[in-house]
């Protein structure tokens, strides 16, 4: 298997040395250009400082920022009830993630079939899902299924229309993957007498498995935050959990605040990996 993959990479790096450098997808901005980003920078950040501070002044004039209202979130009873609800959240992305992940290989392998029903039947309902909402799904899960007698259980009612919707996403970043690595790996494994399926699961996919792992990661964190949609199925996630908490303590706006928090921070350290992932990739 060693010895494959590094013949195989040879050949790839051999057709890579004696193509065309590769071209930007877009052109490197002037001097000019880069003084107009920096002062539009300055300006868009003043002015959202600007709504910020605004913001506070306004919380504090209605009392908003009283301790008295924040003291509820320095215990561990109101922290734990949260930390419930984002443990709900992480599950049912996780979940949706792997469905999804397997559904978009399969339809991304289908679009690159060589039998036309195979690709056609994969491209419509590629086309078709990325134009349905994530919302409409869940709806369609909630209400119409169960007249049919296909009535799932809560977790599923959400984690099944995530699948679905995000199938399809994957399948792009995986088909773009794929058409990424060179031509001449292909060639490579069929020369030395592997068929065309074998070459693609044992040298194709891996490589562009490595390649759209960032970009894998960027959309986990679209589908974290579609979690969200919970609240319309009644699934304890976080921001179910925070709507549940305010309308029990009647702390609306800090509860609300700090479950933003709670979601910023981990969608912040996710799409933080996505650039520590396509940093490495770039230096590679």
């Amino acid at each position: 298997m060693t010895n494959l993959m590094a013949f195989a990479r040879g050949k790839g790096l051999a057709a890579a040395k004696g193509g065309a450098p590769a071209r930007l997808l877009f052109d490197e901005p002037g001097p000019r250009a880069r003084r107009r980003i920096r002062v539009a920078t300055v300006v868009a950040s003043l002015a959202v400082l600007a709504l910020l501070l605004l913001a506070v002044r306004q919380f504090a004039a209605a009392g908003q920022l009283d301790a008295a209202r924040w003291q509820p979130y320095a215990t561990w009873p109101m922290w734990r009830y949260l930390l419930n609800g984002l443990w709900s959240t992480l599950l049912a992305a996780v979940v949706s993630a792997a469905l999804a992940m397997a559904g978009g290989l399969v339809l991304a392998l289908g679009r690159l079939s060589s039998r036309r029903p195979v690709r056609w039947a994969s491209a419509a309902y590629i086309e078709v899902v990325r134009t349905v909402p994530a919302l409409l799904l869940v709806y369609v899960v909630l209400f119409a299924l169960p007249r049919y007698g296909l009535d799932l259980p809560l977790f599923w009612k959400l984690v099944v229309p995530l699948a679905v919707s995000n199938a399809a996403a994957f399948a792009g970043i995986f088909r773009a993957g794929v058409l990424s690595v060179d031509r001449g790996q292909t060639e490579a494994g069929l020369a030395i007498g592997l068929t065309r399926g074998r070459t693609m699961r044992m040298i194709v996919l891996p490589q562009a498995a490595r390649r759209v792992l960032p970009s894998i990661v960027s959309q986990s964190v679209g589908l974290l935050k579609d979690t969200s949609l919970g609240f319309v199925v009644s699934y304890a996630e976080l921001l179910y959990s925070g709507k549940v908490l305010a309308n029990y303590n009647h702390l609306l706006i800090q509860t609300y605040i700090v479950v933003a928090l709670v979601y910023l921070v981990v969608n912040a350290s996710l799409s933080k990996l996505a650039r520590t992932l396509e940093s490495r990739q770039a230096r590679a």
